[in-house]
């Protein structure tokens, strides 16, 4: 299963709308907003994408709490399961224990994909582009035995986004 992952879209609706749009292009089947949603609008292309999705409230989303029964609005830590994973979706890095086989965050603006301990930590980076002059998407694939993450960015000169790639082994048990 593939499933497109961003995070801090912040005022960036457009930014939000060209990494959704990439991640549905690359295969996405799910759609995980690690928080810092902030408007309206990228709710909307959220709910709007074609794809289920989730989208957890970030340290600058309590104005939203209002429509937490139109979209798909969780707190954190939220725990759910795809492709017979165990995930565990956060805005804020304060519940980090390997109690998950993937743990799924934002908010600090930096990518990070790390495999410790049979746990995947990732947090896909910022979309908005405020920190640094790229936008930031994952695509994580998580197969039987393995997961595969991609890496996207794009800075505002790139026609299309980059990708790196990073592959994990699954202990499986």
């Amino acid at each position: 299963m593939k499933i497109g992952i961003l995070s801090d879209t912040h005022t960036k609706v457009k930014k939000a709308k060209e990494a959704l749009e990439m991640l549905i292009s690359e295969g996405a089947e799910f759609i995980v907003h690690a928080g810092d949603v902030c408007e309206l609008e990228t709710l909307e292309l959220l709910k709007n994408c074609g794809l289920r999705y989730v989208c957890v409230y970030g340290n600058n989303d309590a104005h939203l709490v209002q429509y937490h029964n139109k979209y798909n609005l969780v707190q954190e830590p939220y725990y759910f399961k795809l492709a017979d994973t165990r995930f565990k979706l956060m805005h804020l890095p304060f519940y980090m224990t390997p109690d998950v086989e993937v743990v799924l965050f934002g908010h600090t603006h930096k990518f990070q994909s790390e495999f410790i301990n049979g746990t995947l930590f990732l947090n896909p980076g910022e979309s908005c582009a405020r920190n640094k002059p790229i936008s930031e998407c994952v695509m994580l694939e998580v197969k039987p035995k393995k997961f595969k993450v991609t890496y996207y960015t794009k800075t505002k000169n790139d026609k299309e986004f980059q990708k790196e790639k990073f592959i994990y082994e699954r202990e499986v048990s």
